[in-house]
């Protein structure tokens, strides 16, 4: 009989979030305690929530700079990584009949950008201690978890600049790898972002950069109001992209602007991508990156607008963007379906 596949949304009820601790030899080592510092944070505040595992270099050094007082348990377990990005190289959950099945694509760094051999087979690393007991499909198909998002009732969204990359899955043409996506997470529409980008993203326009879905008809996005901002036009664009959307019900959007974070730049003057679309949706909660800037408050604001029944938190982030990336990032949910043991 044929299972029935579904893409769980990421505001489903959840098991745990995954995390990958930076460590002294990747490109964190300019600003190894700057980084350590805001991982603690978001880390603890998570397990305030649910629990959460770290995947990290050094077991017992990375628990020294933990408390040990957290409501939910923080599971420590020894795995080789390249950097800390779990939102792209950890598995992505689907549940067939409703029970878990994680995939496991190809994390070839961003395009081939960067090294990624070991966080490429991370999840192959926790099969053998934190995953034996669940089903692990191994993909022949490069994807990252920060380039799709799912409303868990048949439509996912994502960029076209990404997803269509030629140095992603080069023999194969939209047609293709929609047909691919469809079959593999059990999705009905795919809703292709042909416009937005940030200025010093890595990731050829994440989608969790720049539009999220908060509800199966909701989406909040990033928004330039500053006509002299390089990124004015291309957002324009976006924003009237997003106006013609419908979800797999042909239902349209409510559209929900994220404010424009003042510019924010790295320690050789470069602009770094700053955005408030990166917030991670927990159990009864929501984790809302800050950089520091006035806009943060608004930010917050809004946000609590889009989901009034769960607590929000912001966590300051400005050390996550001095690599490019952000709070969502660094994270990865598991739906409630997938259960785990440390060995």
């Amino acid at each position: 009989m044929l299972k029935i596949k579904r893409f769980p949304a990421e505001w489903e009820p959840q098991s745990f979030i995954q995390f990958t601790f930076p460590h002294p030899q990747s490109d964190w080592a300019y600003m190894y305690n700057e980084v350590v510092t805001c991982f603690v944070n978001i880390i603890e505040t998570t397990a305030s929530f649910q629990p959460v595992l770290v995947g990290c270099h050094n077991v017992s050094e990375v628990e020294s700079y933990f408390k040990k007082d957290t409501k939910h348990t923080i599971h420590f377990v020894t795995i080789k990584s390249n950097d800390t990005w779990a939102r792209d190289h950890a598995a992505i959950t689907i549940l067939e009949d409703e029970q878990p099945v994680l995939l496991d694509f190809i994390f070839n760094g961003w395009g081939q950008k960067f090294d990624a051999e070991l966080d490429n087979i991370i999840t192959q690393q926790l099969s053998k201690n934190v995953f034996h007991k669940l089903p692990i499909a191994s993909l022949n198909f490069v994807l990252e978890g920060g380039a799709i998002e799912s409303d868990g009732e048949g439509t996912i969204l994502t960029t076209s600049e990404c997803l269509l990359s030629p140095y992603r899955n080069p023999n194969l043409n939209k047609s293709e790898i929609e047909v691919y996506l469809k079959d593999t997470l059990g999705v009905q529409k795919i809703l292709w972002l042909d416009h937005g980008y940030l200025a010093g993203d890595d990731t050829d326009s994440h989608i969790d950069t720049l539009a999220r879905l908060c509800n199966p008809t909701t989406i909040a996005y990033v928004k330039c109001n500053d006509v002299h901002d390089e990124h004015y036009e291309v957002l324009q664009k976006m924003e009237a992209q997003l106006q013609t959307f419908t979800n797999a019900k042909n239902q349209p959007y409510q559209l929900v602007a994220l404010p424009w974070p003042a510019v924010c730049l790295d320690k050789d003057g470069d602009r770094i991508p700053a955005t408030y679309a990166n917030f991670l949706m927990v159990n009864d909660g929501v984790l809302v990156p800050t950089y520091n800037v006035p806009q943060d408050k608004e930010a917050l604001e809004i946000i609590k607008t889009l989901f009034p029944n769960r607590k929000i938190v912001g966590l300051d982030c400005s050390a996550l963007i001095e690599q490019h990336g952000s709070l969502h990032c660094i994270t990865m949910q598991y739906p409630k379906q997938v259960t785990f043991a440390i060995s």
